[in-house]
């Protein structure tokens, strides 16, 4: 674990989580714990694959091959019981493009998307972007978690005549993992009514304890006929600056809608360096992951503690899955820019506000929990004597 705790500096290196801060109105000395991206280096099989295509020194225009396709299908095979064929994978430079690609090939302007909020805001960022409009069905809270309104969704499908439904699967940012059960019925309600499901599952590797993913395309041939899968091998193995996704679309006519969609973009061949990254990362890197998600998951354990111990009205949602924590500080009495000037501008952090993430989002923070522990207890420490003093 001691490699976990080894800080490897960030700024210079083009990094958006560190070299933007001051472009963002952020105190250069900030320490940055929000965008989704991990402080670790990546698993050394896939620094060694990398360095050897570096090497050979021709970078032209790539495809992936049989290799890639068979760690792809061996992961989901092993890790999540899910068995895909290689027909299936689209690959995109991130999960994103592909909800716009599936948003532009199956609704019009003026349309409803649904989503969940409080969500990954790129969700509804890309909704307004292409002219359509964000249908909500809130999460609400129940037991210290968050729980889908199952009558609401159905009631707004119906109103508002939606063909297409953005899945948040694990949950961002309030790190559930949905039960079978929760899916099966969101399922039903969706093939009851024609709606097709975009499931974002881009953290999907990343659950703990007794809480296990399932791939939506999994729950039955007809959920499967009626989804596209977005995952990627950035969150897991920390690779999101080599922008390479592997959507996974069972059914061939959404297939060939959302192909049609890319190419419409000008996007083909992807980055030769992300090739290179999963198929290491598939095939050989499955031990530094584990390991780096029990460092997470010990952080996790480390911040519930702290904030229990010096900010006990500061709640933390129990996280199933992500390395991401949702902390309300509600309970504080404080408005929702108090408390963002405090962490931002008085201790100096830079988090995720939850307002970004919509307006259920209200008095909570996101942090990112997957750096070394020793940049972790600076900032939750600034955090604890910033709101101590107020």
């Amino acid at each position: 674990m001691a490699k976990f705790d080894k800080i490897t500096s960030r700024k210079n290196t083009f990094a958006i989580k560190y070299d933007l801060a001051e472009a963002r109105n952020k105190p250069a000395d900030v320490i940055s714990l929000w965008v989704a991206d991990m402080d670790f280096p990546t698993a050394p099989c896939i620094l060694k694959a990398i360095k050897k295509q570096a090497h050979h020194g021709i970078f032209g225009y790539s495809r992936p091959d049989k290799r890639y396709y068979d760690a792809v299908e061996n992961w989901f095979r092993q890790r999540h019981n899910f068995e895909l064929q290689k027909e299936w994978i689209v690959n995109t430079p991130g999960v994103v493009f592909a909800i716009a690609a599936a948003i532009r090939a199956f609704t019009k302007e003026g349309e409803g998307v649904l989503i969940q909020k409080p969500v990954y805001y790129p969700f509804f960022n890309t909704i307004k972007a292409l002219n359509r409009r964000v249908v909500n069905n809130p999460l609400f809270l129940r037991n210290g978690h968050y729980e889908i309104d199952f009558e609401d969704f159905e009631k707004k499908i119906v109103e508002e005549n939606v063909k297409l439904f953005v899945f948040c699967s694990p949950h961002n940012p309030g790190g559930r993992v949905w039960t079978k059960t929760e899916l099966e019925r969101l399922s039903e309600i969706c093939l009851k009514h024609n709606v097709l499901v975009v499931s974002d599952e881009i953290h999907s590797d990343i659950t703990f304890g007794e809480h296990h993913h399932t791939v939506y395309a999994s729950l039955s041939e007809k959920a499967a006929q009626n989804s596209i899968i977005c995952t990627s091998p950035s969150k897991t193995f920390n690779l999101a600056g080599l922008q390479f996704s592997n959507i996974i679309i069972p059914n061939p006519k959404i297939r060939l809608a959302v192909k049609k969609e890319i190419e419409c973009t000008g996007y083909d061949e992807p980055n030769v360096m992300g090739i290179v990254a999963a198929i290491a990362a598939y095939s050989e890197g499955e031990k530094w992951f584990e390991e780096a998600k029990s460092y997470i998951q010990k952080n996790m354990e480390f911040t519930k503690h702290f904030l229990k111990e010096k900010l006990p009205k500061v709640q933390v949602m129990d996280s199933e899955g992500t390395y991401l924590l949702w902390l309300d500080f509600s309970a504080l009495g404080l408005s929702d820019s108090e408390i963002d000037d405090i962490i931002v501008k008085k201790a100096k952090v830079w988090l995720d506000r939850g307002t970004m993430f919509g307006e259920e989002g209200e008095y909570f923070q996101r942090i990112n929990v997957a750096t070394p522990r020793p940049i972790l207890e600076k900032a939750l420490d600034r955090i604890a004597m910033a709101f101590q003093e107020k």
